[in-house]
């Protein structure tokens, strides 16, 4: 009898222990999404002609790249404590530099390119300054910079945004297209090796780190002689910066541009960031965010193809966000482990 009950004791001694360890390991791996994503797909595989085909597969890739695209400065802005919501009016002024400024003033991509980069990090890099300088929370002054910055642009075309992308910057993420010999669109391999970069960037540089202290505890980092101002405009340069080169490939995936191009991107990379697990402040990581894209993208595809309404997808992602805010909101933030 004594056996049995020392038995059952630590039976339930191990549950807790191994909850705790399932915890611990959640917190370090996006475990769960990746699960989720897996059982996704599946479901898909099974339920969906075609759904795991090669073709559908490379689609499936295309477009969890468009939202991680759309993720990347986004991602950096909540690691630091903020919020990006200009990011579907920097889709739109990425993708007219890279279609009508090109027209209008008879210049080349390039030249478009190399103009779109120094005017969106300035205006990004000004939301930084001032929402650090006045205390000013983010999601007003970027959702006031997007507005200023897609007004900038109607008065350049003169209230028109309709695009045309050519036909060599359509194959960037056409499924016929191929890298390097290897069967799969440039998209999918710049995507690839823009995680790895930012990866990098975030964990392996002093600015990275820098960014990480700055948004875990602002003042301790202060304090510790981390310029923290100076943070907040390199992030939110940055984010504004990937938001318009990313625009330049929604562009070519889209073939043409409109004002509402980037629209469905705001909140879906706003949900891939969150889903993966990066919390305001910190902890988190960009391939969390890129396992959140994939697993956002499986999700819906799948749902769609079982009748998923437009109006259905807004209020998935309104769940999920507030489901993945829950779960991760009970875990110990960044500043309160160091």
């Amino acid at each position: 009898m004594t056996t049995l009950t020392a038995k059952a004791g630590h039976t339930a001694n191990d549950r807790p222990r191994l909850l705790e360890l399932l915890t611990r390991a959640q917190g370090r791996l996006p475990l769960l999404q990746v699960l989720i994503t897996v059982v996704a797909f599946l479901v898909g595989a099974f339920t969906l002609e075609g759904f795991a085909s090669e073709s559908s597969v490379k689609s499936l890739l295309i477009l969890a790249s468009l939202v991680g695209l759309a993720g990347l400065g986004q991602t950096l802005a909540i690691l630091i404590g903020g919020v990006d919501m200009s990011v579907a009016n920097f889709l739109v002024v990425g993708a007219v530099f890279a279609t009508q400024f090109t027209q209008l003033y008879g210049i080349s991509f390039t030249t478009a390119l190399l103009l779109l980069i120094p005017f969106t990090a300035i205006l990004g890099g000004f939301v930084g300054w001032v929402c650090h300088r006045y205390s000013v929370e983010p999601l007003v002054v970027t959702l006031a910079m997007g507005t200023f910055a897609l007004g900038l642009m109607q008065i350049q075309t003169e209230g028109t945004i309709a695009g045309g992308a050519p036909e060599w910057l359509m194959a960037l993420t056409s499924l016929r297209s191929t890298t390097l010999g290897l069967p799969f669109p440039p998209i999918i391999a710049i995507w690839a090796v823009i995680a790895i970069a930012l990866a990098i960037f975030i964990h392996r540089t002093a600015v990275g780190r820098r960014m990480l202290a700055a948004g875990a505890n602002g003042r301790a980092a202060g304090l510790s002689l981390i310029k923290v101002r100076r943070m907040w405009i390199v992030v939110f340069a940055l984010s504004a910066l990937f938001a318009g080169l990313a625009g330049v490939l929604l562009a070519a995936f889209s073939g043409t541009v409109n004002t509402s191009i980037g629209g469905p991107y705001l909140f879906q990379s706003l949900a891939a960031v969150i889903i993966g697990g990066t919390v305001f402040g910190g902890p988190g990581d960009y391939s969390r965010t890129v396992i959140g894209a994939l697993m956002l993208t499986v999700i819906t595809t799948v749902l769609i193809g079982h009748g998923l309404a437009t109006s259905d997808q807004q209020i998935l992602y309104g769940v999920v966000i507030l489901i993945a805010m829950a779960i991760y909101g009970r875990g110990r933030k960044l500043s309160d482990r160091v």
